[in-house]
């Protein structure tokens, strides 16, 4: 935005950031939120802390003091921020994404920085990393909460950590356990998911998608090819075969019993899988037409930890119709008459979260951050978070001015604007199923 829009919204984005007021002890430090908020809302080349200091007429060395040393409550915002949208966005069609971004950093002090995998530029750098929860619904998107991932490097340097300023209950987590912290904070302050989903990152660990089993947490997950499981439930016996010895009472596959196989075997070997046609889809509109994958779809028995049948849940093998050696594997734990279409719009729509991050790394200086101190770094994600939910608010609000205004007869005029997340079958395919009252257009040919 420039001066001039910034103006314009003055009023609508002070009544937002009162919301906030009661995070903040003094109302001196309460009042440097909207210099970094309306900084990083402006069209500055670099949104850190100097520019925007400098922008506003304020000491730099008082908005590095605002976010590195002055007293204010960081969790109660971030809890403010999920709140607002709960009450806003609240109801049916709610989707929770998890992912995980980084950022280039020079130097060994930012907090967390190591040589490690860098998603943003494609190989190993030195780098710090993100995890993220994002909200969807319908049209609307939004980051809810971010947090630090500390390597297990600095976690075991606590001399390093506590010269960044890491508090000591601070350690290293697996990035799926800092999802699952997330989800639980987003779910405390009124945030409730229809659905979630992931990566394969995440989808790869079993521990992760049983805790959302035990919070009875509805997802579609991307998951890595080995993977294994059943398409028919093997047998079981609790005796021993053996006519002496005393009898055993643990469960354990029978002699002839096959061993779970890796999905993609399965794909390739089992008739259920392999003598399956593929069914194309048309799961999005892209920028350069429909985004087409064909998929098949079976009922897939997980093993637990003793290599025993466990759970039952929805196997997704979906392929790129113009790139046919990409293909992508997906577990769903939906109630077993949920549709194909309905599961795969959840699947893809992953790319909401992408959208986030690169509307806030361009427009908001996510990535901008430069200082030392973890309180600092931790503060500058939150204060993120508020200044694109007040995007996304007025966007929201501009779409919906335009769908007043706009009454252009067109062959989608029904159809709203919620089609870039519908997933469709293709013209040869029908229906794609029967679940329309949670879908915002129809899954039809």
């Amino acid at each position: 935005m420039d001066a001039k829009e910034i103006r314009r919204l003055k009023p609508e984005l002070n009544r937002y950031l009162k919301q906030f007021a009661d995070c903040f002890r003094r109302k001196d430090t309460q009042a440097h939120m909207p210099t970094y908020v309306e900084g990083q809302l402006s069209n500055l080349p670099r949104k850190s802390v100097e520019p925007i200091a400098l922008a506003a007429g304020v000491p730099v060395r008082t908005l590095q003091e605002f976010l590195s040393q002055h007293v204010w409550d960081e969790d109660a915002v971030r809890q403010r921020v999920a709140q607002i949208v709960a009450k806003e966005h609240g109801g049916q069609r709610t989707i929770g994404i998890i992912d995980e971004t980084s950022d280039v950093k020079k130097g060994d002090k930012t907090p967390g920085v190591q040589r490690q995998w860098c998603g943003c530029v494609g190989k190993t750098e030195n780098c710090i990393v993100t995890v993220h929860l994002a909200f969807a619904k319908d049209d609307f998107h939004c980051l809810l909460d971010r947090e630090l991932f500390l390597p297990e490097s600095w976690s075991e340097d606590r001399d390093r950590c506590r010269g960044a300023g890491i508090p000591e209950e601070i350690v290293y987590r697996p990035k799926w356990q800092i999802a699952l912290e997330q989800y639980d904070r987003a779910e405390a302050n009124g945030v409730d998911f229809e659905w979630l989903t992931f990566d394969e990152g995440y989808g790869a660990k079993t521990p992760f998608l049983r805790a959302l089993d035990a919070r009875e947490q509805r997802y579609v997950g991307e998951v890595p090819v080995n993977l294994t499981g059943w398409l028919d439930m093997p047998k079981v016996t609790s005796r021993r075969t053996q006519k002496t010895g005393r009898p055993c009472n643990v469960p354990r596959l029978t002699k002839n019993s096959p061993r779970p196989r890796r999905i993609d075997l399965l794909l390739n070997e089992h008739p259920v899988l392999a003598n399956q046609p593929w069914q194309p889809y048309r799961v999005k509109d892209g920028d350069k037409g429909p985004m087409v994958w064909e998929v098949k779809h079976a009922r897939l028995i997980r093993p637990d930890s003793k290599g025993l049948p466990a759970e039952t849940l929805h196997l997704l093998v979906a392929r790129n119709v113009l790139a046919q050696d990409e293909v992508k594997f997906f577990f769903s734990n939906a109630p077993e008459n949920t549709t194909v279409g309905q599961m795969l719009l959840i699947a893809f729509s992953r790319w909401r979260v992408e959208r986030c991050f690169q509307d806030q790394k361009q427009d908001i200086g996510l990535d901008a951050w430069e200082g030392r101190r973890y309180i600092g770094l931790k503060r500058h994600l939150i204060l993120s978070s508020v200044s694109y939910l007040f995007l996304a608010r007025v966007r929201d609000k501009l779409r919906e001015k335009k769908l007043r205004i706009d009454r252009i007869p067109s062959p989608r005029r029904r159809v709203r604007s919620g089609a870039k997340l519908v997933a469709q079958r293709s013209r040869i395919c029908g229906t794609a199923g029967a679940h329309r009252k949670h879908d915002r257009v129809h899954a039809t040919t």
